[in-house]
């Protein structure tokens, strides 16, 4: 889990060399094993490595071509990059190394920006052209690495990097919060507009590069998820799962270091572990709890029967609050997805034993395992009423109380289009809008925010239309993103064989009746699954990685821990506080469930105080 940092200035006061090894201090958890730097008149390049393939001094970054007029720096892995160096080296490209850095910057002199079409694999860099004076930043296909860029500077300096908190070293840098970013946030749970919490930096969209020269900016698609389905029978799709998933898992096996896997009890992590069949699998789980909050004893029954070593940890609640300013730190946004914290645990207990982590993520959005893309058989029997019948009785029930047969009706009369934002939906609008000050209700509604990728999938049946909106937003702002950062925070690099290009191209064929239907979520991916897993985890419901925060916010230590936050100086600038303390007040009673509301408010105001106040100090 290697880290990269970069500028282009034109400012003479600067001492570039001083400044990139500052930015890349800030991330040297992304590579505690080597680091290096290079600048020249035009830009300055800087990198933190964590050593996985070729282990040797050859394969240090930055790194050159043979006349040094190409330069680059790349986070992530080309699992294909044996095969591409076979090619470039018949090609009569000369390699020094035998790193799969080597063959982006000889296929970028082969291929230019189409060597992109050529790589399967995760990945962001920066790969700057002394000849055309110009930078080509691409980030991969669904999100894995992150990639973000600004020039929120004084004098117009060209930032870019693999975390924000490296920008902040930049003596031009402009820290300012972005007011647009919060109420969004409230009902996603993760910072979801491309513009991130930082005001004036961006994220680089997955599938997309960019061209930076001459001060100017040009960014362009180069790939994108397709759900082009073709009916087959059920047992050629899982025939082909079994194919595609075994060659993902071969790829993203290869290491010089040692390859563990995380395991929880779900199907997506113990197929993986199955596929891989590594020496240790590593889980987690709460203290004092069984079951939905504790499937480390399922983890080790799994891994007891496929004869792997499993090491757990038990979380204490404690444990739990001490971390969470860190957690929110390495997140560089507020990210209020409760498994994060476990998660950071999880990678601190692997990066004991492994540096290299496969998981199950992108199972879910690619094979349709999420509880929203089913329709209730009660909803499925509604349905059958004509729709406009059905909007009558909508538009009906949204001016009555609301309980659970006016929601019913409500969600009935309406398109997917107006009532599935993603996998997260916290805060409902109206409740946003009352708990946020004034200065904050300027943003654009949930609905708009994800306008643009329905448009994109018009036409296709519900299930994909669902699917797409969750992998442009869901899945590299929430899931992916915590998976690079909490396993980055302990210097180990996690893999994900789901999210391979290989695997969404034959899954994007597989109709949405053999994903989801009246027997069960990723059912097509599941009977895969159960010929190299027993029945019972095959078949296992979908729980994620719950944490019983609600449960500890009913105790009286943790309850008034969260009321100071909540009634401090900075909760006042941004919260009418008597609303976000409410919500607490009336959880403690036990009067209504709010965990999630008041999670999120919570974790805003934690990362808050770490970034714009704590740095102040």
């Amino acid at each position: 889990m290697c880290g990269f940092v970069g500028f282009s200035t034109n400012s003479n006061d600067i001492d570039k060399a001083s400044v990139i090894q500052e930015m890349m201090n800030t991330i040297g958890h992304r590579g505690p094993d080597s680091d290096g730097y290079f600048v020249d008149d035009n830009v300055t390049l800087g990198f933190r490595r964590l050593q996985i393939i070729d282990l040797t001094t050859d394969a240090s970054q930055p790194m050159f071509n043979e006349d040094n007029n190409i330069s680059l720096i790349f986070n992530g892995e080309i699992y294909n990059y044996q095969s591409l160096m076979d090619d470039l080296k018949e090609k009569g490209h000369v390699f020094k190394s035998q790193s799969d850095t080597e063959v982006i910057i000889h296929g970028y002199e082969e291929y230019g920006v189409e060597i992109l079409q050529k790589l399967r694999g995760m990945f962001a860099f920066a790969l700057w052209d002394k000849k055309e004076e110009s930078l080509f930043i691409a980030r991969d296909f669904f999100g894995i690495k992150p990639l973000y860029y600004t020039q929120n500077t004084t004098d117009n300096s060209f930032l870019f990097g693999s975390e924000i908190k490296s920008f902040l070293n930049f003596p031009e840098f402009q820290k300012e919060l972005n007011k647009k970013a919060i109420k969004p946030y409230l009902t996603f749970q993760y910072s979801v507009l491309d513009e991130t919490f930082f005001k004036g930096v961006y994220k680089l969209r997955p599938g997309h590069y960019m061209i930076y020269k001459n001060g100017e900016i040009d960014i362009k698609q180069y790939w994108d998820v397709q759900f082009d389905t073709e009916e087959n029978s059920l047992e050629f799709y899982v025939q082909k799962i079994k194919e595609t998933m075994e060659e993902s898992v071969k790829y993203h096996r290869i290491s010089d270091v040692k390859v563990g896997s995380f395991l929880s009890g779900g199907v997506d992590s113990s197929y993986i572990t199955a596929l891989l069949k590594p020496d240790k699998t590593f889980s987690v789980g709460f203290e004092d709890y069984e079951g939905i909050f504790n499937e480390t004893n399922i983890a080790a029954d799994l891994s007891k029967q496929l004869g792997i070593e499993n090491h757990k940890k038990i979380i204490s609640a404690d444990e739990f609050f001490d971390v969470i300013p860190t957690v929110q730190y390495h997140m560089d946004e507020p990210q209020s997805n409760l498994s994060s914290v476990p998660l950071y645990f999880l990678a601190e207990l692997a990066s004991k034993h492994a540096t290299v982590l496969l998981s199950g993520e992108g199972a879910d959005e690619i094979f349709g395992g999420y509880a929203w893309y089913e329709t209730s058989k009660e909803m499925r029997l509604y349905e059958k009423i004509p729709f406009f019948m059905r909007r009558i009785a909508s538009n009906t029930a949204k001016k009555l109380p609301e309980n659970r047969i006016t929601t019913f009706l409500v969600k009935g009369g309406q398109k997917v289009e107006e009532k599935f934002i993603g996998q997260a939906k916290i805060f409902d609008l109206k409740d946003a809008s009352k708990v946020l000050k004034a200065d904050y209700q300027d943003a654009p509604t949930p609905e708009e925010i994800v306008s643009e990728s329905y448009k994109r999938v018009a036409g296709k049946d519900n299930v994909s239309k669902m699917q797409y909106v969750d992998m442009k937003h869901w899945l590299p702002g929430d899931i992916l993103l915590k998976a690079d950062k909490m396993s980055s925070a302990h210097s180990i690099e996690l893999r994900v064989p789901f999210l391979d290009k290989e695997v969404m191209e034959m899954a994007g064929k597989i109709p949405a009746h053999l994903k989801v239907n009246d027997i069960d979520t990723k059912y097509v991916l599941r009977k895969a699954a159960n010929e190299v897993l027993p029945d019972e985890w095959a078949n296992r419901p979908k729980v994620g990685f719950p944490v019983p925060f609600r449960d500890w916010i009913k105790k009286e230590k943790y309850y008034n821990l969260v009321r100071d936050v909540f009634e401090s100086d900075i909760a006042k600038e941004f919260f009418n506080v008597d609303e976000i303390v409410k919500f607490l007040e009336e959880h403690y009673q036990g009067q209504a469930n709010h965990a999630r509301y008041i999670w999120t408010v919570y974790v805003f105001l934690v990362w808050y105080k770490r970034f714009f106040v704590d740095m102040e100090d």
